[in-house]
């Protein structure tokens, strides 16, 4: 049940990371939020597995630093891609 805090932090710093970063109207609304829940998750199971509780500083800084570092490393990745990606199919369309 606990595992509710990570998703819920991670999710969070999703959102706040999609409106932070350029690019909004390339990428869905719910992408970042769910990366960063995603990410939080892993992170906090992993950890909870290796005998950290709640009640760990380490558990709770890891699960703030990695969803968002994983927010800002693949949101501007996919954001840049989608852009080449839109440019290349109205070229091919000669839009």
């Amino acid at each position: 049940m606990q595992i509710l805090l990570g998703l819920l932090l991670g999710a969070v710093i999703g959102l706040a990371a999609h409106f932070a970063l350029p690019h909004r109207s390339t990428r869905g609304v719910a992408l970042a939020p769910l990366a960063g829940a995603a990410a939080s998750a892993v992170v906090w199971t992993v950890l909870t597995w290796a005998g950290l509780g709640i009640d760990s500083p380490v558990l709770w800084i890891v699960a703030i630093l990695a969803p968002a570092a994983t927010v800002l490393v693949l949101i501007p990745l996919l954001s840049r891609r989608r852009i080449a990606s839109d440019a290349a199919e109205r070229a091919r369309l000669g839009v």
